[in-house]
């Protein structure tokens, strides 16, 4: 199966947090934090439709100003999700610049920020470009418990760590996944088209096989049919995110359940064991406690990141204790 979003770290392991998540075929992208964005091309931000912010300390959110500065002319909103305070620091932050070129003629981009608080979105606002970006309070989404988006084929889930503040973690999770089979399409003289989503949603949802699907010139076919023929069918993409959080048996828990199965968990590993009384004291996981999470969540590939400076000189320590935190937990 073919992946629909491929993850990377916008960049290296000891610099500023933060994945992107580029969606293949839909001309669009998600951000897991806000450091430095400079690795990431305009056209490549232009495509951010929303950024989950695990919290507001300045490696996680110190990118917002250029990501807004991309986007300002755009007519798509850009959805932002951070930790309780989230939208009054936000709305601080637009109130520090001018706006006056800003008027009802202007392009109505528009920022909707949302905080994330007890298992839910608490608090929403939006803030419109040819209002100056004065700020309007409204209701979030009435998502179930722990998601923080919801959408036909896919939803982000989170959960809020001790980091001595709250620290979100985030986990992309994919429904049900439907590939195509182009050559079979062709064997079956089916072209293309808004039919064939249509098809997939249906997959997706499990409804009957003798369910006709139209495909156009006043022809049907039964849904079995191209679940046989035409779909290749299995378990969506799990991709989870994980950072800045205290190593404390509560934590380590959520962190678990959230990775569950990942494909992909993209987790820190701030400070060596040799330096753990300096990881409690500022509420960082070690190199051994990323290994150790990453087996017991029984995920099937995971990257470290977000590595103290102080290891510079020897990366490859850090990797080493990975292993050692990984192999010490039974399979």
């Amino acid at each position: 199966m073919s992946w629909l979003v491929q993850p990377r770290l916008v960049y290296g392991p000891f610099d500023d947090p933060g994945l992107y998540l580029d969606f293949r075929f839909g001309r669009r992208a998600i951000l897991f934090d806000l450091g430095d964005l400079t690795p990431l091309s305009s056209r490549e931000l232009m495509r951010v439709s929303h950024v989950f912010v695990s919290h507001t300390h300045m490696d996680h959110i110190a990118g917002f100003d250029r990501l807004l500065r991309v986007c300002l002319h755009r007519t798509e909103p850009l959805t932002l999700a951070g930790p309780p305070g989230f939208i009054d620091q936000v709305e601080h932050r637009i109130r520090s610049f001018t706006w006056n070129l800003l008027d009802e003629q202007s392009i109505d981009f528009r920022l909707h920020v949302m905080e994330f608080e007890s298992e839910r979105l608490a608090r929403a606002a939006k803030f419109h470009a040819r209002d100056a970006f004065v700020r309007h309070d409204g209701v979030p989404p009435d998502y179930p418990p722990g998601t923080v988006l919801a959408e036909e084929n896919m939803r982000i889930e989170a959960v809020a760590l001790d980091h001595g503040i709250p620290s979100l973690a985030f986990a992309l999770r994919e429904e049900l996944k439907v590939n195509v089979l182009r050559g079979a399409l062709d064997e079956m003289g089916l072209a293309t088209g808004p039919w064939l989503s249509k098809a997939k949603r249906a997959a997706r949802r499990g409804e009957p096989d003798d369910n006709l699907i139209d495909v156009g010139r006043d022809h049907t076919i039964p849904l079995g049919e191209l679940r046989r023929r035409a779909f290749r069918i299995g378990p969506g993409q799990i991709v989870a995110y994980v950072t800045d959080a205290a190593s404390h048996i509560e934590n380590h828990r959520k962190i678990v359940r959230l990775a569950e199965k990942a494909d992909q968990l993209f987790i820190e590993a701030m400070f060596l064991e040799k330096d753990r009384a300096l990881a409690t004291a500022t509420r960082h996981l070690t190199a051994r406690d990323a290994g150790a999470l990453a087996r017991a969540a029984h995920v099937k590939h995971f990257t470290v990141f977000h590595h103290s400076a102080r290891y510079l000189s020897d990366p490859s320590s850090i990797g080493r204790e990975v292993r050692d935190g990984f192999e010490a937990i039974p399979a």
